[in-house]
């Protein structure tokens, strides 16, 4: 899934586009004696006073143009003012016209665009076929007309059982709105001024947004959000299936798009621990931030022997039954389920074949686990069965960020910063608090061996983006909390509940602690209308370091005792609150770590502190 559908590697010719789809639907409609009558808003009506059609798809809908072929407007203008997207910069990230892309979980087939061909619509109470059970509907956007300001309107998905429910969608300006919480961002515009591409406008943004969707019903059509100031583009509407056979057992966050290698024909090979067990196997790529595609040649997995060596053959991974895929800029793509017998906490090697020269790549930067890579020109090993051919060490996890096995019991997430991703742990010890917790759910008698999922960052935040969200960047420290929550929390399979512990390094950047405490509430409610569990942890103590001054340690304790006062709260957001700090603390100094859990920073905890944080987690509170 999310293989691109033009292949021509594989011979053959391109799936049918969006375009060529609604013409199907249309046809087989007519030849059922059904037709429709398209209104502004894109509502229907049968002609011959038979039961309603069906609704159609976006492709019938589309009535306008916003990309546009370097030099050739051809009617295209996207602002009002004649700018454009440029046709060439989706074609440079691998945004071909009608290619499927996997956002946010969900395979969105995007226009089939061309010269004078439209290729979006204005939401404005449109009716969207959208038929099958999902667990999110994700749309395709971006804004114009609000002064740079973002759009909000508000929406409904309809039910085959004729309920419905509403929803809010806000999508950022096309120009000003933030890289960070962007699907995909190009590096430029097409300029009616210039009359072609623009620099000087600045690059431009597209926004994929997921909307939760009941999974226990059947979804009919959504209606598209009639807006108040400004335009509500849509380009895309898809669904995220119901599927919760499969259980994330590892994954890890994108921190940020950086230099690499440059890695040409080589492989890397990427050792991994996961949580839940399972006999059926698959795992998630990504390409986030990413400004053009990558080939991955070939894939495998298997379970680890020693340092690079598997435990026999590896297994030869595919994708939609393809041994190489594109993965498009900002994209994700899963491989095809492969027989493999995972035991919970098994350690795992997935190795990947880059033929093509890749110099940049979406990395999570502090792996704290050591990975592997062969030699440049060195082919395709991906089924090395020694560990001989892996020389060089690896110590970021570029392109995959999950590992699912098929059933289990679901998954929990942590999100958070650098404590969580394991800053002062053991370097390949399997130390950090997620890990414990892991080891702890799967010793625990009568408890599910849950997965726990680690989208963790150092240096993270809740509330500002510390890397920009687009270009090569030293800066990994990720974008916010409330920007990357939809694509490293929302967007793994299973997930049961959410446990957030973060906010320090927002302090510690001068966000005031009111800020911070009304970014957790936000998250924790956006969890909650996912139907997650959310849990929230107050903020560990940190003096002693650099920037854990007087001000921040009085931001922290408002924002303790505001997450304390939500615990006796029933409108608050939170399941529960979860006390690291006074897990944490020194009972002779409360503002700084105890010491025999500081790492030596006085910011994170050691090895000892972190198995602290987990052995406090009330194991039944967890799961329920």
């Amino acid at each position: 899934m999310g293989a691109e559908r033009t292949r021509g590697r594989h011979g053959g010719g391109r799936t049918r586009g969006p375009l060529a789809v609604a013409a199907a639907v249309l046809a087989v409609c007519v030849a059922a004696g059904l037709t429709w009558v398209l209104r502004s808003g894109g509502t229907e009506e049968p002609t011959d006073g038979a039961a309603a059609p069906p609704v159609p798809p976006l492709a019938v809908l589309l009535d306008r143009i916003g990309i546009s072929r370097d030099g050739s407007r051809a009617g295209a203008d996207l602002d009002g003012r004649g700018n454009s997207l440029s046709a060439q910069h989706l074609a440079a990230a691998g945004w071909t016209p009608g290619r499927e892309v996997v956002l946010l979980g969900a395979p969105i087939e995007l226009p089939d665009y061309a010269l004078g061909r439209p290729d979006h619509v204005v939401s404005d109470g449109q009716r969207v076929g959208l038929r099958g059970r999902h667990d999110a509907v994700v749309v395709l956007a971006t804004a114009t007309g609000a002064g740079g300001a973002a759009v909000t309107g508000t929406g409904r998905i309809v039910y085959t059982d004729g309920t419905e429910e509403e929803f809010r969608l806000t999508v950022h300006d096309w120009l000003e709105g933030p890289a960070g919480d962007a699907a995909l961002v190009l590096p430029g515009v097409n300029s009616a001024a210039e009359g072609g591409p623009s620099l000087l406008l600045g690059s431009a943004r597209l926004y994929a947004r997921s909307v939760p969707a009941d999974p226990g019903r059947e979804v009919d059509h959504v209606v598209l959000p009639r807006t108040g100031q400004g335009s509500l583009h849509v380009f895309a509407v898809g669904g995220r299936a119901a599927d919760r056979q499969w259980t994330g057992t590892w994954a890890r966050a994108v921190s940020g798009y950086t230099e690499v290698g440059p890695w040409q024909d080589q492989t890397l090979r990427l050792a991994v621990r996961t949580t839940a067990g399972g006999h059926r196997v698959r795992i998630r790529l990504e390409n986030t931030f990413a400004a053009e595609p990558v080939m991955i040649g070939a894939a495998s997995l298997a379970l680890r022997g020693t340092g690079a060596a598997p435990l026999g053959e590896p297994v030869p991974l595919t994708f939609e039954g393809r041994a190489d895929v594109s993965l498009p800029a900002g994209g994700q793509v899963f491989s095809d389920p492969v027989e493999i017998l995972l035991p919970p906490r098994s350690d795992v090697l997935v190795s990947l074949h880059l033929p093509e020269p890749v110099h940049a790549a979406p990395v999570h930067s502090a792996a704290g686990d050591t990975s592997y890579t062969s030699e440049a020109g060195s082919g395709d090993r991906t089924l090395d069965a020694t560990g001989a051919p892996f020389t060089g060490r690896l110590y970021t996890w570029p392109f995959l960020t999950g590992v699912e096995v098929l059933g289990g019991p679901g998954a929990v997430v942590a999100l958070g910063d650098s404590i969580t991703d394991g800053a002062g742990s053991t370097r390949d010890a399997h130390a950090r608090w997620p890990d414990v917790l892991a080891a702890r759910l799967d010793a625990g008698a009568g408890l599910p061996t849950m997965g726990v999922l680690n989208a963790g960052i150092a240096g993270n935040r809740v509330t500002r983006d510390l890397y920009p969200g687009e270009g090569v960047a030293p800066h990994v420290g990720g974008v916010s909390m409330l920007h990357r929550a939809p694509r490293d929390v929302f967007a793994h399979n299973g997930v049961r509940a959410v446990v957030v512990f973060a906010g320090i390094n927002d302090l510690r950047s001068g966000v005031p602690a009111e800020t911070v405490a009304a970014g957790l509430e936000e998250l924790g409610r956006r969890a909650r209308e996912r139907g997650l569990r959310v849990f929230v942890a107050t903020l560990a103590p940190c003096g002693g370091e650099a920037r854990c001054t007087e001000e921040v340690e009085r931001g922290r304790q408002q924002v303790n005792a505001r997450l304390r006062a939500a615990a006796e709260d029933p409108g608050s957001p939170f399941d529960g609150v979860w006390d690291f700090d006074a897990v944490l603390r020194d009972p002779e100094a409360p503002e700084r770590l105890l010491p025999a859990y500081d790492s030596g920073d006085h910011l994170h905890p050691g090895d000892a502190g972190l198995r602290a944080l987990a052995e406090s987690v009330n194991l039944y509170q967890l799961v329920g």
